[in-house]
């Protein structure tokens, strides 16, 4: 690449670049987008999983085609020009949550929801975050790009002891370089990553790193820990696009089981997962960042393909998560949850069973 973007501590690039630049720089942005979108043909490997591919990785579905890579460019575009100048605000409420009663529970299964996929998990004892984000922007630079709309739902410093640390995918709302140093520094917890991405954390001195493929599964004291397949793709620059994996993830403990989707479009996999690993006491499943539909149709859910992939799953209690957190999408700010919960009733689903949850809040599952 001609221009790399470094990484600080706190996830976010150190630049420098002085106002009137910035816009020279977003134009070489766009203008490698619109080179690598080009897209780059990759063969099966033979004897390997159908999912793997010369460079990388495919999504379940051989036939899954993204739109052409300059209508990406241009939504692409248009997103960093938006987080620079929209004024969109959202404010949600709020649970004041000091996280006393989290750091004195060792028996209670208990979610709480830190904000867009950001969820602190207990179960069997073990405390467990998945895509932990404490950042201020989902992006590789401080000036520009998504931004955090609401604060975390619970301070950095008033965290219990993390024990287990799952991250689906490696786009910047999921991965964030300052917040997971942060945790390795502070808890030393067990990283469990898709394929490909430990070698990313070993290049920024993360070492206790273990990655899954699909269908495998690693124990973690009295946890079963599964990675299970998504409808995504992966990448944090143009250059590295689909070389590592995307997934789900379930969480079986002693007596509970929970699914916790990443980023994925409906497809049959949920199905599958339901069939082979539920049914699951709580399904966490995305519902936010659907429009346009013609950018985001095949890889994120909208609110009612949530409530049927939470069906799939079999799932006793849906947790609607990666939303009113960043602004992500085009969709009106508030309208996930809205459509989530006129879906559910549309269907006759009870309500006690739809779970949208206030930053800060913890329920017990």
């Amino acid at each position: 690449m001609a221009c790399q973007i470094a990484e600080s501590r706190n996830g976010q690039a150190k630049v420098g670049l002085r106002p009137e630049r910035r816009l020279r720089f977003l134009a070489l942005v766009v203008s490698l987008l619109l080179s690598a979108c080009a897209g780059v043909s990759r063969e099966p490997l033979p004897g390997r999983p159908s999912h793997h591919v010369e460079g990388g990785f495919r999504n379940p579905d051989p036939a899954f085609t993204r739109p052409a890579g300059w209508v990406r460019a241009r939504y692409f575009a248009n997103r960093v020009w938006a987080s620079l100048v929209s004024t969109r605000s959202l404010s949600l409420p709020r649970e004041t949550n000091d996280g006393r009663a989290i750091r004195g529970n060792n028996t209670e299964a208990t979610a709480t929801w830190i904000g867009h996929s950001t969820l602190l998990i207990q179960l069997d004892g073990v405390n467990l975050l998945t895509d932990p984000h404490w950042g201020s922007r989902a992006s590789p630079l401080s000036w520009v790009g998504p931004r955090r709309l609401n604060a975390p739902g619970l301070r950095f410093e008033d965290l219990p002891r993390i024990d287990l640390v799952l991250i689906s995918h490696d786009h910047y709302d999921h991965l964030d370089l300052g917040t997971v140093k942060r945790l390795a520094d502070a808890h030393n917890p067990l990283f469990l990553v898709p394929l490909g991405l430990k070698s990313w954390f070993a290049e920024n001195g993360m070492t206790r790193v273990e990655e899954l493929d699909w269908w495998q599964a690693r124990e973690h004291r009295s946890l079963r820990v599964v990675c299970v397949p998504a409808q995504h793709f992966g990448g944090r620059s143009p250059s590295d696009m689909n070389s590592r994996l995307w997934a789900s993830w379930v969480v079986a403990g002693r007596a509970k089981r929970l699914f916790v989707g990443g980023d994925s479009g409906y497809f049959d996999g949920f199905r599958e997962v339901g069939k082979r690993l539920g049914p699951f006491d709580l399904a966490a499943v995305p519902i936010g960042a659907y429009k346009p539909s013609y950018i985001m149709k095949d890889v994120h859910t909208t609110p009612e393909e949530a409530v049927q992939a939470f069906e799939d799953l079999r799932g006793k209690a849906l947790l609607g998560i990666h939303r009113g957190t960043f602004d992500m999408a085009e969709e009106p700010l508030d309208e996930p949850p809205k459509r989530l919960q006129e879906e559910a009733s549309r269907r006759r689903i009870n309500p006690e069973r739809i779970w949208i949850l206030k930053h800060g809040e913890t329920r017990p599952w």
